[in-house]
């Protein structure tokens, strides 16, 4: 029987985009089902008082040395955004207007890569549009969904949800009852699938 998994993401952070790129590989290799949930980390920080690593020198000096090493052994590649931390709000609405027009995992991996791949300061609306269309997108339909009141809402939904089921920061993953914090978790997610 295949298993299923809720992620939730935000692709401001580069551990989910890590989780991203393996849950990809796990998925292929176990037929494992991947529920995304696109949320605002931001929105999550500021209601349950938890702070990016960034903040806290150490952690954030610590996690420069960590994340690669993480990228090396999942053999994806990985930059570091030299423009992080980014607003994310426009493409976390972005995420969601894409699921509704049929293009959404198109979207997160232009996304991801343009983040943690490419080096692209993703918190300029020029940028993302010169990504978007690159990557074949429609631009200008995906970020004129951003504006819409249905989409916004959708991503105050999917947050207060993320809260509700206690998640703290991303990538937090759901499995079997269980949750699962971090891409440094993945280990117990593939025990579990073997």
């Amino acid at each position: 029987m295949n298993k299923e998994l809720d992620f939730y993401f935000d692709v401001g952070s580069p551990t989910a985009y890590l989780a991203h790129e393996r849950l990809k590989q796990l998925s292929q290799q176990y037929g494992l089902k991947v529920n995304y949930k696109p949320m605002l980390l931001g929105g999550v920080h500021k209601a349950t008082g938890n702070q990016p690593p960034g903040v806290v020198p150490f952690k954030g000096k610590y996690m420069l040395k960590d994340i690669p090493r993480f990228a090396r052994r999942y053999n994806v590649p990985m930059t570091f955004n030299s423009a992080f931390p980014i607003n994310t709000l426009p493409l976390m609405r972005g995420a969601l207007a894409a699921e509704q027009q049929g293009c959404f995992m198109a979207y997160v991996d232009t996304v991801f890569k343009a983040m943690w791949v490419n080096n692209k300061n993703m918190g300029k609306l020029e940028i993302i549009g010169e990504v978007l269309t690159e990557a074949g997108l429609d631009a200008d339909a995906l970020i004129t969904a951003t504006q819409d009141p249905a989409i916004k809402q959708a991503l105050i939904t999917v947050t207060e949800e993320a809260v509700a089921r206690e998640v703290f920061g991303a990538p937090t993953l759901f499995m079997d009852g269980e949750m699962y914090f971090g891409q440094d978790r993945l280990d117990f997610i593939e025990e579990a699938l073997q």
